[in-house]
């Protein structure tokens, strides 16, 4: 990837929230996006539940939108799910492409990092998203009027965030994951 644009970054300190622990880039050696300097010190539980909240919020639109259109169309348990998590997937990414393509990053680079940063986490969040939903009893079968099909999407995605948080800290405290997003949101 191209990052000559950054060769000129003015190292600076964060005050913003959600920015404590990541004082000073660095560049260099970092997988293969040639950035470094987000230690492991940086990845608190509020800069990964920040992050986790970002996937959740394209995931949930993803799933919720797959799974009543799935519904509506009368299709089967499994043809709704394929299509929920294509969704989640697809817009738990663009959440991420339009914060980094509003840097200047050409679509490119946009997209790798995109990919980068929320792979793991969507397909975390998915696993026990529909994970939750498959094993919940007569979950599947639920109708968009019951109480059964939102109570079970709202419960299976708090689930998710909660199981898919320590993961996005790990992932955060190695300079992956939305560490790698981190260095667009100056």
């Amino acid at each position: 990837m191209q990052h000559e644009a950054h060769t000129e970054h003015t190292h600076q300190h964060h005050t913003e929230p959600g920015h404590a622990g990541h004082a000073v880039h660095g560049h260099g050696g970092h997988s293969d996006h040639g950035h470094g300097g987000h230690a492991a010190a940086g990845a608190g539980w509020a800069m990964a539940a920040q992050a986790t909240l970002h996937c959740l919020t394209g995931c949930a639109i993803g799933e919720v939108l797959g799974m009543v259109i799935g519904t509506w169309l009368g299709w089967g348990n499994v043809a709704t799910m394929v299509l929920a998590i294509v969704l989640a997937f697809f817009f738990g990414y663009s959440l991420t492409l339009r914060g980094v393509l509003k840097a200047g990053v050409d679509f490119r680079t946009a997209f790798r990092v995109a990919l980068a940063a929320d792979t793991l986490s969507i397909a975390v969040m998915e696993l026990i998203d529909n994970g939750v939903i498959a094993l919940w009893p007569q979950a599947m079968d639920a109708h968009l009027d019951d109480l059964l099909f939102w109570g079970a999407l709202a419960i299976s995605l708090a689930l998710a965030f909660v199981v898919t948080t320590p993961v996005n800290k790990w992932m955060i405290g190695r300079g992956k994951g939305h560490a790698v997003v981190h260095q667009y949101h100056h």
